[in-house]
Formats: C-alpha cells, structure tokens, sequence
C-alpha cells in the first residue's frame, strides 16, 4: 500500500506540473494579447517606428519562459533584418519618414552599426526624413544619430561620447587571499584572456595590443560621423566638454545644439509633433501622436530574402562543444544544420557568416572540417566576418576561400590557453588536508585538491602548445603563410580589421551582401540575381511567444544619458564574473579573446551570475 501511495503522489505531482504549465501558456497568451499595444499595420502610410528597446546583434539569443514572464529577458534585434527593414522602407511609399527612437537602445557592435547607418542613409538619398529622438546619446546610439537627417535631444538631457576603452577585473589579489591557484596552460605572449587569474594589472603586451585596436576603432568610429554628420564638432566636444557646457549656462542639451551634435531641443511631444507635421496626427485629442507603422508588423511582413542557393551559415557568439540555442555557437548544431542543407538543397556556394570571440578549440575544428568537407564538394565558400572573429572565430574561417571583414571588425587573437583551478591554498587557510593513492602517475589528475602533479601540467601544457601548432599550420595552409609568418602576428595578439588585412589575415573589406556577391561569382552564378539561404532554424510558435513577451515599456524604461552610462559598469561586472566561471569551471583547451572590446550588446547579453558559480561563491567567502 505505501508503494501504491508513492506512485499515486508521483502521478498526481505530474498532473499538477502539467496543469500548471497550461495554466502558464494560456496567461502568457492573455498577456500578450492584453500588453499589445494597438498600433498602424504594415499595410497604413505612416512614419517606421524604429523604437529600440534592446541591442541589435548577429543572432538573438532565445530566452526561456521563466525569464519572459519574470522579465528579466533582454530583446534583441537581429542585425539583417533592421537592414533589410530600412531598405524595404526606402523604396515603399507607405513609409513617409522613418522615427529613430533610441532612447533606451543598449548598442551593437561598431561593425554592425555602421550597416545600419548605411541603411539610414538609403532611406535618406530616397528623400525621405529619418528623425532621431532620445533623453541622452551614447557612442553606439550617436553613432546611428548621426546618419539621421534631424537629430532631438530631450532639454534634460546631454551627449556622452566616451569612446573605447575601461577598466577589467583582475582576479589575482582575490584568489590569493582565499587559496586559490589558476593552473594556467597557455600560449601567446599577447594572449591577454589567463591574465586576470595570474595578474593584478594588465601586463605591457596586453595593453599595447588592445590600445591599438581600440586607437584604430574610435578613428574608424570618428570618420563614419564625420562622414555622416559633418557639422558637428565632435573633437572639440570630446576634448572640453565640460568647457563647453560652461559656456551654455550649464545646459548640456544646449551644449550639445551649440556644438552641432544635435539639431532641435525638445521633449518627446515635440519630437512626436514634428513627426505629424509629416504623418498627420494619430489622435487629435493625443498631443504628440503621429500616424506610425509598428516595425515588428514591417519586419515580418518584409522578411528577409531567403530560399536561394547561397547558403549563409552563421557562427555567432560563444564556441561551445555539442548542442546550443541561438546566439551561442553550438558545434553540433551548427554541423547538422549545415549537413541537413547540403543534403535537401542544391546549394551553390556557402559565405560562412562569423561573429564570435571563439571558445573551445575542438568545436571550433569541429565547426571547420565540416565546412572543409563542403567545400571538397565543390562548394566555394566565402567568410564574412561581423563585429568579431577571433580566436576561434578565425579558426573557423581559415576554412573560407577568401575572407571578408570590415575596417573595424577585430580579428586574430590565434593563441590558445587552459586553466584549472585548484585549492590547496583555500584547505590551508581552513584547516583541512587532502591525501590518498595513486595507481599511476595520472590516477586522480588533474588534482584540484593538492593542485595538479608536474607531470600533468606538463602533459597538459604539451596539448595546449600542440594545439597551437596546428592553428598556426591552420592559418598558414589557408593565407598561403609560412607557419613562421603566421607565429611572428599570432601570439594570440588582437587586431582591427584594417591592420588584419595588411597583414594578410583578410583578402578584402566588405559586408554580408559583397560576400554573397562574392561567392556566387566564384559559384558562376549571376552576382544581381544570386539569392541567399540561411541555414538556420526557424523559430517555432512558442519561441515566437516569448520573444513577443520580451518587449519592455519604454516610457517606463528610459531614463537620462547619466543612467545609461551607470548601467554599463554594472553589465560589464557581471559579464566579467561570468567569463570567470566559464573559464575556471573546465579544463578544456580555450581558442577564445576575452580581452577583445566588446560591445554593450555583447554585454547586455552576457549571461547572468545566478550565484552558483565559482566567482559567486569566491565573493561569498570573503564577504565581498
């Protein structure tokens, strides 16, 4: 009888959880339908609503159910299809003017705003209006700002241009004072990722690689809105702004006008109204209201060309091993998606889209032989890299005929490294030992305990300099490079764009679209009419769901520039602790740039400390 009653339990605790999933389903759908806002389809004249309330990135990350209905989902744009949008808007008349609303926009990646700015610019040379409206401008939503035709700026609020650059974490004090010791395996003089688990500071070759990079992408970034906007006196500005507010009377939104930043200062119905002016009003009664075309309705009913025979195979975000959601790069998923194409398509080319820091070294060689064994079919195949293939985001493009980046892509970083973690010191400082037997050498290593035995960390650091080897062969085999060459600019050292392809990791500059042009020439194709497919997964209703449920409030979400800029530390902090638990939680052989400047969307999509990790707990332990 109590076996019996056991089992009823269980089965009556299964028909609750499944009750209670309904019940979540059906008040998830409720709510969507409820917090719609109403707004003019796709198929009304009107101004595009480009009201972004998240980071525009390669490819969205999928958010769970609990985090949508808890809200702590972040909402991403996906870079093509903003691309794709303004494009269709420039050539449709039902888009009179497009409204830039960056208010509360958390950034992309220099790269990849730079093809939106040029998509801005298309709306514009169709002699339609392009408004831009927010409380306070940083460098990413200036840099957008800067390809509008009117720039607003709220007279509470001002223009942060800071440029790159920060301050990292460095783990090393920390570790020491809890016993901690990071076992590193590494090779690269410049390859920066092991040093906050052995330094205090960052060493002479780490910052003379990322002051370069970061010199030769705020010039990239400075042309680009002189370029756009050549009125505004951005120099003078970085150099004395609080000179320049002085000046205004301690107005900082009139700084910002007087310097040429912006064109009109004004609030938000003012904004609005200026937009009816070219609309006509969606209620009269609403001061401020503009006839708009919602851009979810646009996007989805102006997808992104697809069904060719240019297969696009993205590798974005993080390179892990097996399966993984959109916005990491799952190795196994990325190969059978790849493998499900070439085997129900008559592909002609493959471009092999990389925006990624790399990750582990056998998923990245994973990822390129499966591209190699395409290509031995006969398949050209051609790399564009985005914001950033690095480490083992170039690993997987020396599998490309011929690579494709932009000016301000960062690239390079070949170099490769491992760490474990042990805690002899930590079962000191706490009274506690650690013993026992060994059959062999190897028996219980790596020790994380005792810490590992020389003839592991030797063992251990043979494989991380054999690995190196053979990216280096890598590398060589594909720019046609002596291994020697390709040693002298490795070293895991971080490069722009345009210095990467002097150097002849890059055959040419260019975006997606040259890189389809690209392959379909080599393919013998047609270059004008050549179409793309992209090699991915479609999203399912439930996906569909939540990414709907991860649409915030604006007019509760924005806030000053002064909050945007106080948002940053907290995201970059959180990000750092999660790199630290990825790193110190394997021992898995790491072709992967930490140390690469990462954008704030790579930072708002940073996954979070959930207070479990290794770090989390570092900082429990010393009360921090």
């Amino acid at each position: 009888m109590k076996f019996a009653g056991k089992v009823w339990k269980l089965l009556v605790g299964i028909k609750d959880g499944l009750v209670l999933i309904v019940m979540i389903l059906f008040f998830a759908l409720i709510w969507a339908a409820m917090s719609a806002r109403p707004t003019v389809g796709s198929g009304d004249r009107g101004a595009l609503l480009f009201n972004l309330d998240g980071p525009i990135v390669e490819q969205p990350a999928s958010a769970s159910a609990s985090q949508a209905l808890q809200g702590t989902a972040i909402h991403q744009y996906r870079l093509r299809d903003v691309v794709n949008s303004l494009r269709q808007a420039a050539t449709d008349d039902r888009v009179q003017v497009v409204a830039l609303d960056l208010d509360i926009f958390s950034g992309g990646g220099q790269t990849a705003l730079s093809q939106v700015g040029a998509a801005l610019d298309q709306v514009r040379k169709a002699n339609k209006p392009v408004i831009a409206y927010a409380t306070g401008y940083d460098d990413d939503s200036y840099q957008l700002a800067a390809h509008a035709s009117e720039v607003w700026l709220n007279p509470m609020g001002t223009v942060i241009l800071t440029g790159p650059g920060g301050s990292s974490l460095y783990y090393k004090g920390l570790m020491d004072k809890v016993g901690i010791t990071a076992n590193v395996y590494k090779v690269g003089t410049y390859k920066a990722a092991v040093e906050p688990f052995t330094r205090n500071d960052m060493s002479p070759e780490a910052r003379e690689a990322l002051q370069g990079v970061a010199g030769s992408m705020w010039e990239s970034w400075l042309q680009e809105v002189h370029q756009a906007r050549p009125k505004a006196q951005v120099a003078a500005y970085i150099r004395d702004p609080a000179g320049l507010v002085t000046a205004a009377g301690g107005d900082m939104a009139k700084a910002a006008l007087m310097s040429g930043l912006v064109d009109h200062v004004g609030d938000r119905t003012a904004f609005g109204e200026r937009i009816a002016r070219i609309t006509g009003a969606r209620y009269d009664s609403i001061p401020g209201s503009f006839r708009s075309i919602d851009y979810a309705a646009w996007e989805k009913s102006n997808p992104v060309e697809d069904g060719g025979e240019i297969g696009i195979l993205t590798v974005a975000g993080d390179i892990v091993d097996g399966n993984a959601g959109p916005g990491s790069a799952g190795a196994e998923t990325i190969v059978r998606q790849l493998n499900k194409a070439l085997h129900e398509r008559n592909l002609k080319a493959l471009v092999l889209r990389v925006d990624s820091p790399g990750g582990s070294a056998l998923a990245s060689e994973r990822i390129r032989t499966a591209v190699v064994a395409a290509k031995a079919k006969g398949l050209p195949v051609v790399v564009s890299m985005g914001n950033l293939a690095a480490s083992g985001g170039y690993w997987v493009s020396t599998a490309g005929d011929k690579i494709y980046a932009e000016p301000s892509t960062i690239t390079g970083s070949i170099g490769v490294f491992g760490i474990i973690p042990s805690f002899q010191g930590t079962l000191a400082k706490l009274g506690l030992g650690a013993d026992g037997i060994k059959t062999t050498p190897l028996s219980g290593e790596p020790d994380v305990l005792k810490g590992p035995s020389p003839e592991v960390g030797k063992l251990l650091q043979t494989g991380v300099e054999g690995t190196y080897r053979r990216f280096l062969l890598l590398v060589a085999k594909s720019r046609h490079m002596t291994p020697q060459r390709v040693d002298q600019i490795g070293q895991g050292r971080i490069w722009d764009g345009g210095t990467a392809r002097q150097l002849g990791l890059v055959d040419a500059f260019g975006n997606l679209d040259d890189a389809v042009r690209e392959a379909a020439r080599m393919a013998k194709l047609d270059p004008g009419k050549a179409k793309p497919v992209w090699l991915e997964k479609k999203p399912g209703f439930l996906e569909t769901l939540i990414a709907s449920m991860t649409r915030k409030d604006k007019e509760q979400e924005s806030g000053d520039a002064f909050a945007r800029v106080a948002q940053k530390p907290r995201l970059i902090v959180a990000r750092a602790m999660a790199e630290a638990d990825r790193l110190l939680g394997g021992a898995s052989i790491q072709a992967r740039c930490i140390e690469c400047p990462s954008d704030s969307a790579a930072v708002d999509a940073a996954p979070p400390v959930r207070g479990a990790g290794l770090t989390a707990w570092l900082l429990k332990l010393v009360g921090a």
